[in-house]
């Protein structure tokens, strides 16, 4: 039983590799291997291009843009640090001293600072000092 089995599987696969090693049957068109190169140079050139237009570009722009912002810090603006409020009361070599609302201080590192907030207007300032005079003033 053996023996036929593998005589079988020997035949099958000689009659398979026969048909595609035939020569003049039939002739498969394959493009010639120099224009296949080019085109996936050229797709790979694509692909680069778009991974610096979309994402590396926009993102260097980001980064230098709060890097900036980072370096221009100074005291009393207000600035978010790993989602935390505060103002600046000290710009250190590498590291800045927060005020928080409620009169704690927290130091950070200048790269942990993920955004620079816009100044308030002096009215909506004015409007700030009142509330907390006036809540002073009822406890």
């Amino acid at each position: 039983m053996k023996t036929k089995y593998y005589l079988f599987l020997t035949t099958l696969s000689l009659f398979l590799s026969g048909r595609l090693f035939a020569e003049g049957e039939e002739e498969v068109l394959l493009p010639p291997s120099d224009q296949s190169f080019w085109q996936t140079l050229v797709m790979i050139g694509i692909a680069f291009l778009f991974f610096y237009v979309i994402l590396w570009r926009p993102e260097q722009k980001r980064r230098k843009a709060l890097e900036e912002q980072r370096g221009a810090l100074k005291k009393g603006d207000r600035v978010a640090a790993m989602g935390i409020l505060g103002s600046v009361i000290r710009v250190g070599e590498q590291t800045v001293i927060l005020k928080m609302y409620d009169g704690t201080k927290l130091e950070f590192y200048k790269a942990a600072i993920t955004d620079v907030l816009p100044e308030a207007d002096e009215n909506s300032k004015k409007i700030d000092e009142n509330n907390k005079k006036s809540e002073i003033t009822e406890e």
